[in-house]
């Protein structure tokens, strides 16, 4: 059994690799979904050396079947929004303890004290339905920063002004967090010039709004609020744990979780660093579900390990995705 405090204590490449490899092993032996995708492509463990070798399950799988470890209960399932018609995404979470620890852990490594910030919510699109894996993080760090002031907004867009304006003349570190269109409509509603406050997308328009590329995004937000840098947040419903950009789009990893890109044209392999391709995360927080995702983004990692994204496969490019019906 996989010891799940360990993963957080991960220091080193070689401490990440040896922890892949034997949770890879764990969720071989233990989580049928997975195994049969293992089978199928006929990897055994004695073939994965390096987490060059593993399997990366593709995300679609969380749409059609439990993927979940034997003997495990599922404390909760968080459901992808999903568009009109398509079928959602069902993460069958064993332990809501294992979660809090990845995002509290995560967001204190790139943003220190949540106690520092008052945390204001503008996930609309979110807050309307049941399940959502970012409407339970956002709610934590909203009560983990014990303002007063902290609180989702849903249609309030006037009152979400004023109080950014208040605390901005207070010189209190804010943290809004928001979706890309909840954005974009506070900002043309009013102008601002905020001092002390990191504004956050999610991304997502959901049909809400045309579809912007990220720099032309960014640049509506950063004219719109009177900053110097949009930061991003990058996580889904199928992960627990997330990476973050700072600015520029690009992101950085928790040192539990790791970005690889697949070759669009072969999704068994690895693309070479810099180059677009299809990414695939290994998130080791998902230990009872499975660590290792093919995703439908599109992107770029670099040498350091951090990554862009770039886009999302359209559905005809997908490939290698309907290796077996169970």
């Amino acid at each position: 059994m996989i010891d799940s405090n360990s993963i957080f204590n991960i220091k080193t490449s070689a401490e990440f690799e040896k922890t892949a490899i034997d949770i890879f092993n764990f969720q071989f032996e233990n989580n049928k979904v997975y195994r049969s995708f293992c089978d199928l492509l006929y990897k055994h463990p004695s073939d994965v050396k390096t987490i060059e070798n593993i399997p990366f399950l593709p995300i679609e799988f969380f749409k059609s079947h439990e993927v979940i470890s034997k003997g495990q209960k599922a404390e909760t399932v968080f459901t992808s929004s999903g568009t009109t018609g398509s079928t959602a995404s069902k993460h069958y979470v064993s332990s809501l303890k294992l979660y809090e620890n990845s995002f509290k852990k995560g967001f204190s490594k790139f943003y220190g004290n949540i106690e520092d910030y008052t945390v204001l919510a503008l996930l609309p699109s979110y807050l309307e339905r049941e399940g959502s894996s970012l409407i339970y993080m956002v709610n934590h760090l909203i009560k983990a920063s014990q303002s007063k002031d902290s609180g989702f907004y849903l249609d309030n867009l006037s009152e979400l002004k004023n109080t950014l304006i208040r605390l901005n003349q207070e010189n209190k570190k804010v943290l809004l967090i928001g979706v890309s269109f909840a954005l974009l409509d506070l900002v043309e509603q009013s102008q601002f010039s905020l001092k002390n406050t990191i504004i956050m997308e999610t991304g997502g328009m959901k049909g809400r709004r045309k579809e912007l590329i990220r720099k032309e995004l960014h640049h509506l937000l950063k004219k719109g609020f009177g900053v110097h840098t949009i930061h991003s947040e990058y996580g889904m419903t199928e992960l627990l744990s997330q990476a973050y950009s700072k600015g520029n789009g690009v992101f950085n990893c928790s040192p539990w979780m790791k970005v690889l890109a697949r070759d669009t044209q072969d999704p068994l392999s690895l693309q070479n660093k810099e180059k677009t391709g299809g990414l695939n995360i290994i998130d080791l927080a998902n230990i009872n579900s499975c660590s290792f995702i093919a995703t439908q983004d599109l992107g770029r990692v670099y040498n350091d390990g951090s990554f862009e994204v770039i886009g999302r496969f359209d559905n005809s490019d997908i490939r290698g995705c309907n290796l077996m019906a169970l």
